[in-house]
């Protein structure tokens, strides 16, 4: 009886986590936060995207942070290493391919920060079916909300020199 509960539990909320169509959503009450790595000179941070990264951190003052989440790369990683270092929460490793299911099923209820790449944040903005553009230019910020009613809001911002 109890795993027939479980098992209920979890495609109700699977379901919540998904539009009719098959297309992935955030779950009521969650924020997820989109940033592109720091500026760069080929797979390093720039002295622009190190002090990008920092102001990371006062972009992001006042706003509850659940969790941070990156691909395994050294420019995601040393991006987000001065917003783990200050809000004392480890940076969690997502593979950069197809990353949308696990960003979305984490940020259920809370509010997390993905620090991607180009190429995976047109992913989920697309897998997401959120409006243009996405946050893929340097010190864009795109804060992506869900109401207790499950609508989404974007609130756009920018952050850096």
């Amino acid at each position: 009886m109890l795993r027939r509960a479980f098992i209920l539990s979890l495609v109700a909320f699977t379901s919540a986590c998904a539009v009719p169509n098959g297309q992935l959503a955030l779950a009521p009450n969650s924020t997820l936060i989109v940033v592109r790595h720091s500026d760069r000179d080929g797979e390093n941070l720039n002295a622009k995207g190190i002090e990008r990264s920092k102001a990371l951190v006062k972009a992001l003052d006042g706003m509850p942070l659940d969790a941070i989440y990156s691909p395994g790369i050294k420019r995601n990683l040393d991006t987000a290493a001065p917003l783990s270092k200050a809000r004392a929460l480890p940076v969690q490793r997502q593979a950069q391919e197809n990353p949308t299911p696990a960003l979305v099923s984490a940020s259920a209820g809370q509010t997390v920060i993905w620090i991607g790449n180009k190429g995976n944040i047109a992913a989920i903005w697309e897998d997401l079916r959120l409006s243009d553009p996405a946050p893929l230019d340097y010190g864009d910020l795109h804060i992506i909300r869900s109401d207790s009613a499950g609508a989404v809001t974007i609130e756009r911002r920018r952050f850096g020199p």
